[in-house]
């Protein structure tokens, strides 16, 4: 039994270092993945914002234009 427990002391001193020689390189395709996942995110969300606010803009220009209109109906019916 001594040869087997020597043996899970060596599979366990192995994953151990693995995981050590490991992790830094798993820390580094982690952050550069979530930093791409955030620019994707922040483009998908720009293009979103934009194009609402095109939308917002074309509708506040649709109230202008009918503001003045009133404007000048009123301006005609004072004179």
């Amino acid at each position: 039994m001594s040869d087997e427990s020597t043996s899970h002391d060596s599979v366990g001193d192995f994953k151990s270092r693995f995981k050590a020689f490991a992790q830094p390189l798993v820390d580094t395709v982690d952050s550069k993945l979530r930093a791409q996942v955030d620019d994707r995110v922040d483009e998908r969300v720009d293009q979103a914002l934009s194009a609402r606010l095109a939308v917002i803009e074309r509708a506040i220009a649709d109230l202008d234009r009918s503001v003045k209109e009133l404007q000048q109906r009123l301006d005609h019916t004072s004179d």
